[in-house]
């Protein structure tokens, strides 16, 4: 069976754009969550927001035009030439798109219906295909010339995972030779004000596996791939294992025995024939919600024990929803490189009340490494509706 390769990497999120700014970020332990009212009128939230000017979207069709794709031209223009010497290569007929994304244009449905209400009117270019699903890959197509298969998976909080697992799939059947594939959410007050229904949202910076523990910090980013069935050098990081189920147990609460989890979990590892004391690190989906964060850590105990290091990184991103599996599989991506010898490990930043109800996983302190570079990571992503989905990335030993 064809291995699979992520030969390329672009990301922008509130650590901010591009791989080095993001790098050094996150080891330096500098979260991006902020305190911010601009999508939560009247009530001061700790959000993702990316920082900074993102990419004019004037050029595209009206339809097109957004917040959410704005972000996703930001991640391609890093990978951009990568992408169109590998359409060079195998031509644009074999290359395809496959996203994740649960948010697409919302942001600019909502600032076209407070002009009616202002004006009495829709704004005269406002289109709701804007705000439809496949937005991001229609996108991608156009802006790169492409003619493979292109379309988005939006299963919320699983979605980008989703979307690698299927891009994967496209080249082992021979769709594709290559497939541009990720995900991108933006921050709008639809989904702020949702997630604060449910009582989920923390007003200040999350703490997963805390006693403290109080919700998520919704975030916004995204993160695109080029995959290939061929590396393309050293920065290649080969995507070995991917795992998806799902639980069936309720529209937004995880199953509390974790069975779709760990299924998840163990799928990825047995796709890519790597045992459970071979993994390195474990990118946690570490929402700092009670349910989640006590799902995960009892599943993770069960099956990778207690001494691997692993840690959530939303505190830095905030949860960024349908690109959260994206954004964090391209925080593992940076951290597998060779510039990282001693295998420094992405923090968990928490305020160190250990939960006497969860199980005592070894969370990466601030500045901690392997001593050796990374070798077998894993990152998993857990959604509302019980879809569960979890990576597995590789270096050669």
């Amino acid at each position: 069976m064809s291995k699979i390769y992520l030969n390329e990497c672009g990301i922008i999120c509130a650590l901010g754009e591009g791989q080095a700014q993001v790098k050094a970020r996150l080891y330096a332990g500098e979260p991006g969550v902020a305190a911010t009212s601009r999508w939560s009128k009247g009530r001061e939230l700790a959000l993702g927001a990316v920082p900074g000017e993102l990419p004019p979207v004037a050029h595209l069709p009206a339809h097109l035009r957004s917040r959410n794709n704005a972000l996703v031209l930001a991640a391609l223009a890093q990978i951009r030439p990568a992408v169109q010497a590998a359409v060079a290569r195998h031509g644009a007929s074999r290359v395809g798109v496959v996203v994740g994304t649960s948010t697409s244009g919302i942001g600019e449905t909502e600032q076209a219906l407070a002009h009616q209400v202002a004006d009495g009117a829709l704004p005269e270019e406002f289109s709701y295909r804007t705000q439809e699903m496949g937005s991001p890959a229609e996108l991608l197509a156009l802006e790169l010339g492409l003619e493979g298969p292109a379309y988005v998976h939006s299963t919320a909080c699983s979605s980008a995972a989703k979307a690698m697992a299927s891009a994967a799939r496209m080249i082992r059947m021979g769709l594709c030779d290559a497939v541009v594939t990720g995900g991108a959410d933006s921050l709008c007050a639809f989904t702020v004000a949702g997630f604060s229904s449910l009582e989920s949202v923390s007003a200040g910076q999350c703490k997963p596996m805390s006693a403290n523990r109080k919700g998520i910090n919704i975030g916004e980013g995204a993160a695109l791939f080029l995959m290939e069935a061929t590396p393309s050098g050293p920065r290649s990081v080969e995507l070995m294992g991917w795992g998806e189920s799902s639980d069936g147990h309720h529209i937004s609460a995880p199953d509390p025995e974790g069975a779709g989890a760990r299924l998840a979990f163990e799928q990825a590892l047995r796709r890519a024939s790597v045992a459970a004391n071979q993994v390195d690190y474990i990118n946690m989906h570490g929402t700092a919600t009670p349910q989640n964060d006590a799902m995960e850590s009892r599943v993770i105990a069960a099956l990778f024990g207690n001494e691997v290091p692993v840690s959530s990184t939303k505190p830095f991103t905030g949860h960024t929803l349908g690109a959260a599996a994206a954004v964090e599989a391209a925080l593992c991506w940076l951290a597998m490189q060779d510039d990282n010898a001693q295998g420094r490990l992405p923090p968990h930043l928490w305020d160190g009340a250990a939960d006497p109800a969860l199980p005592a996983l070894n969370l990466v302190p601030p500045g901690a490494t392997l001593g050796r570079p990374l070798r077998r990571v894993v990152s998993s992503s857990f959604a509302f509706g019980g879809s569960n989905a979890v990576l597995l990335l590789g270096r050669p030993e």
